[in-house]
C-alpha cells in the first residue's frame, strides 16, 4: 500500500483572505450586532474552557500530552499597551485547525444561514443570536487580534494575526507553549476591557460557572505596599467559583447564574425556555443540568440530527455529540450529564453502547417528558415551545416506539377548528355523532390545506380536520395509525364517505335518480378512456361542493404530497407510477354539461379539469403549452 505523502512543513508566513460566510459574519458582529460588548470576553474564556476539556479527555488515552499540571485561563489587562490576553493551557491548535477554525465556517448549513440574513440590523442580530459567533466577538473591542497556539504534542507553535478586514496571517513561532494565547489591541472606545474592576465584574457576571479557575494576572508594574514596608510582588486572583456548577445545590444557584451556563454550554445567546436540574441515585447515579431553547439553534434540521448535550465523569468531559446521549427527537436540548458510574478508559464508539449510559438516557428523557407534561398545562406556554420544537419533536412519534403513547399526548397541531393548537385528546372530544376516525390532510402550509377541495364536504359537516404540514408527519401517522382506539385517516385518499356522519347546517340533498346515476357512470367511463394512464382511475365524488373536481391519492397508495416531497429530494416513484384519482362532483354544473360534450372538446375539457386539480394540488402542470391551447379553445367556444 503507498504511503500517503505528508505535507512539507509552513517555514514561512503566509497571508490568506477569510471565507466569504467569515467576512460577512465578521462585518456584522463589528458593526451592528451588540449593544452589550462585553460577552465577547464570555466567548473566550468559553472556548478556552472547551480546549482544557479537549485535552482532559485526550490525556486519558495519552498521559504524555500534559505535563499534569492544573487546567487554568489566565487573563491579563495592560492598559498602558491597550491589550487584554486571555490564554488557556489546554490542547491547542495546529497550523491546519487555526486556519480552519479561525478563518473559515466549516459547521454545516452555516453559510446557507448566513446567505439568508437579511441586512437588517435589528433582524440580523436575533439570527446570528442563534448561531453564535465565538472567537470572532474579540473583533467588537478589537481592532488587531493576535493568537499564539501550540497543539499539545506537538513542537512547533503558530502565529495568527488579524485586523478582522478581510484577510490574515498565519506563521510559524518559537514564543508558543502548550495552549492558546490570544491578544486583543483594544479599541480607543474599548480600554475600559483593560481595566481590572471592569474584568473582575464581567467575570463574575458571565463565567463564574465555569468548572476551571480563570485567573486575572497582575497588570506589569503592579505592585502593593504597606506604608515603611518593601514592596510585595502582586499577587493572582481567582476571580469565579471555579466548581461545576450543575454539582451545586439548585438553592445555591440564581436565575442569573443557571442563564449563563446556559449561554456556555449551548453556544447560544436567547434565554431558555426551560431548566431542568436534578440528581439520580439508584442503578445509575449521575446529575443532569438540561435547557429547552426559547430559539432555534440553526443547525436544527442538519441531516446527522447530533444532540448537544455534553457527557461527563466525574467532572471529566467525554463528549459533546455521543450518540446514545439523547434520542435524536430532542437534539435541540443543550446542557451537561455527569455520572460517576460510567468509565472514563473507555472509547466514544463502545460508551455510546454502555448499558448504562442506555438507563441515564432513559430516566432523563423520562424526567422531560414529565416537565412537559406541566408546562403543557398553559397552552399559551407551551404553544411557544411547540411552534419552536414541534416538528422535530414529532420524529420521536416515528421513533420512539416506548414513550408513543407519552408523546402523542404532548403533540399539538393546527386544524380546521380554529387559529389555535389541538391535541389529539382536544380533537376526540369534540368528534361528530357517526364520525370513527380522526381525520387529516398533509401539505405544504395551512392556508393552502384550508382552502383545498378535499375538505369541502368536511368542512360543510363541521368535521375537524388536522392540519400536517411537516414533512415528518407522513411517516409518523402510518407508523401510529391508531389515538385511543380511534383511526387516523387522511382525507387525502379516494373513497372518502361522509353520509354517517351528522353534523353542519347542510341539507340533506336528493339523490341521484337512475338516469342521471347511468349518465355519471357513462362520463365516468368516458373520462378514464380519454384520460388514460394519467389517473389510476375516476370516481364520482361525496366530498366535493363547490368544486368540480379534485385529486387524491388512491386507497393505501403513496400521498400525493409525500410523492411531490420525494420527487424534490430525487427519491420515490416518477409521477406516472404515484397512484392517483380522479374524484368528479355529479352535481357541478360543469360536470352537467360535460356529460353533453363530445369528440374533441370533450377531450380538451377533460384534460383541463385534470390540470385544474393537479394546479389546486400543488403540482405543475405537465405540458403548459397544450394547457394553455387547451384554455382557449375552450373559452372560444364558450362552453366555460
Amino acid at each position: 500500500m503507498t504511503k500517503a505523502k505528508e505535507k512539507p512543513p509552513v517555514e514561512k508566513g503566509e497571508n490568506l483572505a477569510f471565507q466569504a460566510e467569515v467576512a460577512k459574519l465578521l462585518d456584522i458582529v463589528v458593526h451592528s450586532l451588540y449593544s452589550n460588548r462585553e460577552i465577547f470576553l464570555r466567548e473566550l474564556i468559553s472556548n478556552a474552557s472547551d480546549a482544557c476539556d479537549k485535552l482532559r479527555y485526550a490525556a486519558l488515552t495519552q498521559p504524555s500530552l500534559t505535563d499534569g499540571s492544573a487546567y487554568e485561563i489566565h487573563i491579563a489587562p495592560d492598559a498602558k499597551a491597550k491589550t487584554l490576553t486571555v490564554r488557556d493551557n489546554g490542547i491547542g491548535m495546529s497550523h491546519d485547525e487555526l486556519v480552519a477554525n479561525l478563518g473559515t465556517i466549516a459547521k454545516s448549513g452555516t453559510a446557507d444561514f448566513l446567505k439568508g440574513l437579511s441586512g437588517d440590523a435589528a433582524k440580523d442580530v436575533s439570527q446570528i443570536g442563534k448561531f453564535g459567533v465565538g472567537f470572532y466577538s474579540a473583533f467588537m473591542v478589537a481592532d488587531k487580534v493576535s493568537v499564539t497556539s501550540k497543539k499539545a504534542g506537538e513542537t512547533q507553535g503558530w502565529l495568527w494575526e488579524s485586523d478582522g478586514r478581510g484577510t490574515f496571517s498565519v506563521s510559524p513561532t518559537e514564543d508558543a507553549a502548550r495552549g492558546t494565547r490570544i491578544v486583543l489591541h483594544l479599541k480607543d472606545d474599548a480600554t475600559e476591557f483593560a481595566d481590572p474592576t471592569s474584568l473582575r465584574r464581567i467575570v463574575r457576571t458571565y463565567s463564574d460557572h465555569i468548572a476551571l479557575p480563570v485567573i486575572l494576572d497582575p497588570a506589569p508594574g503592579a505592585e502593593t505596599k504597606e506604608e515603611g514596608e518593601t514592596p510585595e510582588a502582586p499577587k493572582e486572583e481567582t476571580l469565579n467559583s471555579a466548581s461545576a456548577l450543575w454539582m451545586r445545590p439548585k438553592n445555591e444557584i440564581t436565575a442569573e447564574q443557571y442563564k449563563e451556563f446556559y449561554h456556555h454550554v449551548g453556544h447560544a445567546f436567547d434565554e431558555p425556555w426551560h431548566t431542568l436540574h436534578y440528581r439520580a441515585e439508584g442503578a445509575v447515579e449521575y446529575t443532569a443540568l438540561l435547557f429547552i431553547p426559547s430559539q432555534k439553534p440553526f443547525d436544527l434540521f442538519h441531516p446527522e440530527r447530533k444532540g448537544q448535550v455534553k457527557l461527563y465523569v466525574n467532572r471529566v468531559f467525554i463528549s459533546d455529540t455521543l450518540e446514545g446521549m439523547m434520542p435524536r427527537y430532542l437534539r435541540f436540548v443543550r446542557g451537561v450529564v455527569d455520572s460517576p458510574d460510567l468509565p472514563l478508559n473507555i472509547s466514544r464508539e463502545i460508551l455510546q453502547d454502555n448499558p448504562l449510559l442506555k438507563k441515564i438516557q432513559s430516566g432523563i428523557v423520562q424526567r422531560l417528558v414529565k416537565d412537559l407534561k406541566k408546562r403543557a398545562e398553559s397552552a399559551e406556554d407551551y404553544a411557544k415551545f411547540w411552534d419552536t420544537f414541534g416538528a422535530v419533536f414529532k420524529e420521536g412519534l416515528y421513533e420512539d416506539f416506548e414513550r408513543r403513547e407519552e408523546l402523542l399526548d404532548l403533540a399539538r397541531f393546527t386544524s380546521t377548528h380554529g387559529d389555535g393548537l389541538v391535541s389529539l385528546k382536544d380533537y376526540a372530544s369534540r368528534m361528530k355523532e357517526g364520525q370513527d376516525a380522526i381525520y387529516y390532510i398533509t401539505g405544504d402550509n395551512a392556508a393552502a390545506l384550508k382552502a383545498s377541495p378535499q375538505l369541502e364536504g368536511f368542512l360543510a359537516k363541521g368535521i375537524e380536520v388536522l392540519l400536517l404540514t411537516d414533512p415528518i408527519d407522513e411517516f409518523w401517522v402510518p407508523s401510529v395509525g391508531v389515538y385511543d382506539k380511534k383511526p387516523l385517516r387522511s382525507v387525502g385518499e379516494s373513497g372518502a364517505d361522509l353520509s354517517g356522519i351528522k353534523g353542519g347546517d347542510q341539507k340533506e340533498e336528493e339523490p341521484l335518480g337512475a338516469a342521471a346515476e347511468t349518465a355519471v357512470k357513462d362520463l365516468i367511463e368516458k373520462l378514464k378512456k380519454t384520460l388514460g394512464e394519467a389517473v389510476a382511475d375516476v370516481k364520482s365524488s361525496t366530498r366535493l361542493t363547490g368544486s368540480p373536481v379534485c385529486l387524491v391519492a388512491d386507497s393505501g397508495g403513496m400521498s400525493l404530497h409525500l410523492a411531490r416531497l420525494l420527487k424534490q429530494h430525487g427519491e420515490g416513484p416518477a409521477g406516472a407510477a404515484v397512484r392517483k384519482v380522479l374524484e368528479i362532483n355529479p352535481k357541478h354544473d360543469v360536470i352537467k354539461k360535460l356529460m353533453a360534450v363530445g369528440g374533441e372538446a370533450f377531450d380538451d375539457v377533460a384534460f383541463l379539469l385534470l390540470d385544474q386539480a393537479r394546479i389546486v394540488e400543488g403540482e405543475t402542470v405537465p405540458d403548459p403549452a397544450a394547457f394553455a391551447r387547451r384554455m382557449s379553445t375552450v373559452m372560444a367556444k364558450g362552453l366555460i
